[in-house]
């Protein structure tokens, strides 16, 4: 019988995950990983539940120092960071081939919604899922070695169809609240969570195109490209950040139509499921985790960075975060967004 380690959370997605594999005839340890926070209970008892094996792996310190001390620093610099796009490739994926190693397993799993197949010259294909419920694009950044170990035992599935396939089965999983914040700041205050680590920086002021101040801002750690609430200013229409000015404290506030861009810029390319390209090609592309996707002309340069120019005006992106092409649902590349 093949052995598969999966990242066992305690939510309804990892949980019916282990339960397909073991249904599939794998024998299946279930593996909490003990980032710093939150509690295995859950996971535990998916895995009481289900009859497999369990433990808990450390993967605390690589995470500080991977993720949230890096997720930290990128804010003080006006950047705003994807941390689960960082975390897949940099801490989750190989703490689970470690504990696989440890138990002599050769797959891992988990359970995202995305799909992995075999293509051309031995590499491996990363896919979208095929429905509504989506996330290759936070799995951009794993490699050939990564997707070579990994099954995605949800590929296909609706989040529905999951929730009921597990209810049916008797998984407390099943009836759980599913979150949608970042796990290390579960309430999704960015910005009390890095003044709690010391990382503050000061106020200044908020102003328009001709430098008309409007406000004053609680330090730009607080704020992000294309955000319009809690900003505090009064206008005759509503505003948006647009620029994080570090050189001057300053923040840019601008109506929504001139938040579009048509040139995007990527650096740091992952080529995801086929060899980097050095011709200018085409591909649909997602600038947010969100289902939309836009046409783009994707231009190879010299020093390695990517240049999208899109077909239509899409809304300025916040650097620091994701930028994934898609080529039907193969995915492509994934690269960081870089300030114009």
């Amino acid at each position: 019988m093949a052995k598969v380690v999966l990242g066992l959370s305690g939510g309804v997605d990892s949980s019916e995950a282990a339960r397909r594999l073991r249904e599939a005839g794998y024998e299946v340890l279930g593996v909490w990983l003990d980032l710093g926070f939150g509690s295995p209970a859950p996971a535990e008892r998916t895995a009481r539940e289900l009859g497999i094996p369990f433990r808990v792996f450390p993967a605390a310190e690589a995470h500080e120092a991977l993720v949230r001390r890096p997720f930290g620093e990128a804010y003080l610099e006006g950047l705003t960071p994807n941390p689960c796009a960082i975390c897949n490739p940099r801490v989750k994926l190989p703490s689970l081939l470690k504990a696989a190693e440890d138990w002599g397993a050769e797959k891992i799993a988990t359970g995202h919604y995305a799909r992995i197949e075999p293509g051309l010259e031995g590499r491996i294909h990363l896919l979208a899922s095929g429905g509504r419920k989506d996330q290759s694009y936070m799995l951009a950044l794993l490699s050939q070695e990564q997707l070579s170990r990994l099954l995605l035992p949800l590929a296909g599935l609706e989040k529905g169809e999951v929730k009921g396939y597990a209810a049916s089965a008797g998984l407390g999983a099943a009836g759980e609240k599913e979150s949608q914040d970042i796990c290390f700041i579960p309430d999704g205050d960015y910005g009390a969570w890095l003044e709690s680590r010391g990382l503050r920086l000061p106020e200044g002021d908020f102003v328009d195109a001709e430098g008309r101040v409007l406000g004053r801002h609680r330090g730009l750690h607080r704020y992000t490209i294309g955000q319009r609430r809690g900003l505090g200013v009064s206008a005759e229409s509503r505003l948006y950040v647009a620029e994080l000015r570090r050189e001057t404290n300053q923040i840019l506030l601008t109506p929504r139509e001139d938040l579009d861009t048509r040139e995007v810029l990527l650096r740091d390319l992952n080529w995801v499921s086929v060899p980097e390209r050095k011709e200018p090609f085409r591909a649909e592309v997602k600038l947010r985790s969100g289902p939309r996707k836009t046409a783009a002309l994707a231009e190879p340069r010299a020093d390695g960075s990517l240049l999208l120019r899109f077909d239509t005006p899409v809304r300025r992106p916040a650097p620091g975060q994701l930028g994934v092409g898609y080529e039907g649902d193969l995915l492509l590349f994934g690269g960081t967004i870089c300030r114009e």
